[in-house]
Parts: C-alpha cells; structure tokens; sequence
C-alpha cells in the first residue's frame, strides 16, 4: 500500500512538471522557460520523493529521543572533563538555548553541550533534542544574537526531522535494526558532524532565523555570523587574502571540514538578507552581547 502511494505521488509530481514544460512551449516566447529552471524543478521533486517513504515510517518522538540519548552517553565518553570556567559557558549557551527552544515546534528534551576544544569550529545536533557546540566556534562570537541564530539553526535540525531521517537513512544503508541496543555503534560520531543537504541546510538557516526572531533575537546575528564565516573562507578555504588573525593547524583543518559540508557562506548570507527584506526585519539591527559573568564561590567559576 504504502509502495503504491508513492508511486502515485511520484507520477502526480511528474505529471505537473510535464505539464508545466508543456504550457510554457506553447505560450509566446516573450518568456522562455531556462533548462535550468526544469532541472532544478526536477530535483527539488526528486529530493521530496526521496524523503516520502521516511514520512510513512517515521521513528515515534520516543524512538528519536532514546536514539539521542545513546548517542550522547558516547559523546560523554569522549570529552574531558569541563574546567569551572567552561562550565560557566556551558550554563550561558544553555540558557540562550533554553530560551530559543520555547518558540520550537516539536517539545523535546533539548540539551546544550559546550565541547571543550578551541580547534572545533562547528555545531551539531543529535536526533531527539541533544545540540552542541564547539568552544571554537564560540570564540568566533561577538554578540548573544550570534550564538541563537546558531543554535536555533541545530534545533531546526531536530525540528524538521533533518536527524530522525539521517538515522533512518543511515541504518538502512547499513543494514541496521535501531530496536536492537548498541546498533547505534556502528555509526561514527563524527557523522553527526558533518552538514546536511544543500536543501537542508538553507532550511535549517532560514527556520533557524524565523525561531531567533520568535525568541526575541537580531535576525542579523545570523547575517554577522555567516559574514565572518565567508571571512574566513575567503582566507583559509580559497586563499583570496591574507588571514587577519592566525588560526591554529586543527583549527583550521575544522574550519575547512565545516566549509565542505556545508553551502558557500556567500549563499547562505544572501539567503538572510534576502529573509530580512522579504520579511521588514530591517529595523532589527540590535543585539546583545555576548557575555559571560562569572562569580567564584569556594575557588570554582558559577555563573
């Protein structure tokens, strides 16, 4: 049954493009339809093809969040412990999180983990609510707004079901049955932190904006943020100038493993501006700073 469905969808999707070509041979050419614009129109149905059969066998919301917990216990193997000042900025992130998550469409148990390595620049997100976020990527940051465009951008992730379908993807591709305990180790935590789909990826930012927005935050937190990162790609991707500021070795090999796995910084900041005209944002230019107090009680760091 489930197999038939698909199969009408996929004609019915056809069946519009076909017709949409069509139509526009037999209209005056005053405007041509580009080869283009059919082909991409064909991938776009392609891709939503492709993510129909995880809608019909979607994991429950309990699945996706003992998935995650799994997943994140092996991260906990794998980090030090944090020191009391990092445990400050962990509380902060958590908190702007927090914040962040109360606009979400799905209500899960999100939580925010700082990863104590200055030579991580990314963030990432597991399925069922776990974000995180490199101290790397952190030391990028100038204002508040900056760090909830970010992690509004992961929890989109979780909320469009980005993470429960790469899991489901995955574990087929593999062969896997992700009811049987410590399947989930055959998956390489370095596989979360790998970007997704172009698609995805533009969903995630521009969902990602909306939910800023929603929680009181800049939508041009995201704009600095990918201007930086186009900065950097511009000085440590393609070597277009010279860097400003030297990056360390593991930094940089971080960095440019973020830039290829995900789309042009250049694409995603036109894709804000874009947001902000469409939407009157202009106005919204204030942010917050990005910043940490910190009180010593008995010689540890609270914030």
């Amino acid at each position: 049954m489930k197999r038939a469905v698909v199969f009408v969808i996929f004609f019915l999707i056809l069946g519009f493009a076909l017709a949409g070509l069509y139509w526009s041979q037999r209209r005056p050419k005053s405007a041509p339809v580009s080869a283009n614009a059919i082909l991409n129109m064909a991938a776009d149905a392609q891709r939503d093809l492709s993510r129909i059969p995880m809608h019909f066998t979607r994991l429950s919301d309990e699945q996706e969040i003992a998935i995650g917990k799994e997943l994140a216990a092996r991260y906990a193997t794998q980090t030090h412990k944090l020191s009391p000042e990092e445990e400050g900025l962990e509380r902060y992130v958590t908190r702007v999180g927090y914040t962040v998550v109360l606009h979400a469409h799905r209500h899960l148990p999100y939580t925010f983990t700082v990863l104590p390595d200055h030579n991580m620049i990314n963030a990432f997100s597991l399925p069922g609510g776990p974000v995180y976020i490199g101290e790397g990527m952190l030391d990028l940051m100038m204002s508040e707004d900056e760090l909830a465009n970010v992690l509004a951008h992961e929890i989109e992730h979780i909320d469009h079901y980005h993470c429960a379908e790469r899991v489901q993807l995955e574990a087929k591709l593999r062969n896997l049955n992700l009811d049987v305990l410590g399947a989930l180790l055959q998956i390489p935590l370095e596989f979360w932190e790998a970007g997704y789909h172009k698609d995805e990826e533009f969903e995630a930012d521009r969902e990602g904006m909306f939910l800023a927005v929603r929680s009181g935050y800049s939508p041009y937190g995201a704009v600095d943020t990918f201007e930086r990162f186009a900065k950097l790609h511009d000085e440590y991707a393609i070597h277009a100038q010279s860097p400003e500021e030297e990056l360390s070795e593991l930094a940089i090999q971080s960095l440019n493993g973020y830039f290829r796995s995900h789309p042009l910084p250049s694409e995603r900041l036109a894709q804000a501006k874009s947001i902000i005209a469409e939407n009157h944002w202009e106005d919204r230019k204030t942010q917050k700073p990005f910043r940490v107090e910190y009180e010593v009680h008995n010689g540890e760091y609270a914030r």
